[in-house]
């Protein structure tokens, strides 16, 4: 990790990149995603399962859709704590979002009119579960979960080399359409409909460079959750214990050598002390040691109100702070970890709060999956005659401040004078 003082001209440059920070990696691949995407839209299975062949390395007479005899027995052969962490898990998850789902109502805003919402779930989604550097069962239970809270219909999950432990998740939730297919032509697949998979009305989940580079070509046709970026992580602290800031740092650090791990902190000595923590744990962890020398900071800011208003400008993925009071200044981050038992990966797993997480700085303007991404609210108004009467002149009024006669009209038409 490298030392920044907030008070010398050389760490701005730094600070100013972290703060204004693109996914370089989906970017360069955007050309080469746009051809495969195409090439599926237009050639169906054929192209699909040339390019899983080439691609995923899975032979084309392959079968696409899973058996569900096959996520029973990964189930069946999971070991019993590793079901029961599964469990414990879904059960954390799916209470949270539970609680997350909005309601239905109405209200009465003049005698005569009746407003409302009303929440319905979307009919379909497709969720794409990484199988590369980890396998990742959580995210299958972090993707699903949600949607299944919202009421969606069809859940689709594709993932091109599906661990043992996620094809027993996706058992345990009761999923049956699962292919093995990922990549640039899964998102195109799940997006425009092939033969063996029917298209979906939005993805979620996070991948790769190609991953998110197709996500993004194809966003306009299909609904996305967001564009995901490497890891980040961001620990605030006046007082934390270095050991345990040190072990969160290496923790997110290990998921890409891309990831961004931060310190920041207005104490020298605590800054320094993380910096020989980290050096001390990662040593032994190659992903890790690669991001925290390319990406890995301990910032030392002049004042705790400086090392807020970094923080906010670097809108992190993962925040950890030192008590609930530092809630009060913190605006733009994907979660937040409250004190030095809080420790990051329970997140990531277990606590039931979204691990999917806005990264390069989305943070700013939206949170961590959830079931709100797979709702629509659908607003709804009648009026009876008297309620025309009440609101209609202030309506007639505004449409002719707007030069829309028609509009003032069909009110009109309804007996409103104005």
């Amino acid at each position: 990790m490298k030392l920044l003082r907030t008070s010398r001209r050389e760490p701005s440059e730094a600070i100013a990149a972290l703060t204004d920070r693109r996914n370089a990696a989906y970017e360069r691949v955007l050309p080469q995603a746009r051809r495969i995407v195409e090439s599926v839209r237009r050639g169906g299975d054929p192209a699909l399962l040339r390019l899983r062949a080439k691609l995923d390395g899975i032979a084309s007479q392959s079968p696409l859709r899973i058996p569900e005899i096959e996520l029973q027995l990964a189930w069946e052969s999971t070991p019993e704590p590793v079901r029961l962490a599964l469990k414990t898990a879904a059960r954390n998850i799916r209470g949270f979002a539970a609680r997350q789902r909005p309601k239905d109502f109405d209200l009465k805003p003049a005698p005569g009119v009746t407003t409302g919402q009303r929440v319905i779930p979307l009919a379909s989604v497709g969720c794409y579960v990484p199988s590369g550097r980890y396998p990742l069962p959580s995210t299958l239970l972090m993707t699903v979960i949600p949607a299944q809270v919202a009421g969606v219909g069809r859940i689709v999950v594709v993932s091109p080399h599906p661990a043992k432990e996620t094809l027993a998740a996706a058992f345990l939730l009761g999923i049956t359409e699962f292919y093995r297919i990922g990549g640039a032509h899964a998102i195109a697949a799940l997006a425009y409909g092939v033969a063996s998979i029917p298209r979906v009305d939005k993805i979620a989940g996070p991948g790769n460079a190609w991953v998110t580079a197709a996500k993004k070509l194809v966003a306009f046709d299909c609904a996305i959750d967001m564009l995901a970026g490497p890891t980040e992580i961001v620990v605030t602290s006046e007082a934390g214990d270095p050991t345990w800031i040190a072990a969160d740092l290496v923790a997110q650090a290990e998921h890409d050598p891309d990831a961004i791990a931060i310190f920041i902190t207005t104490q020298p000595l605590l800054a320094k002390s993380v910096i020989a923590e980290v050096k001390k744990r990662a040593r032994k962890n190659k992903i890790a040691t690669a991001a925290l020398a390319n990406h890995g900071l301990a910032i030392i800011a002049r004042t705790p109100e400086e090392a807020s208003a970094l923080t906010n400008r670097i809108a992190p993925e993962h925040l950890t702070v030192d008590g609930v009071a530092d809630l009060g200044w913190v605006r733009n981050a994907g979660s937040v970890f409250i004190g030095r038992w809080s420790a990051q990966p329970l997140g990531d797993y277990i606590s039931g709060p979204n691990h999917t997480l806005p990264t390069s700085g989305q943070a700013r303007v939206r949170g961590g999956l959830s079931v709100l991404d797979f709702l629509k609210l659908v607003t709804v108004q009648e009026y009876t005659q008297q309620g025309v009467r009440q609101l209609g002149p202030a309506a007639i009024r505004l449409a002719n401040a707007e030069g829309l006669t028609a509009h003032a009209d069909a009110i009109r038409a309804r007996g409103a004078r104005g």
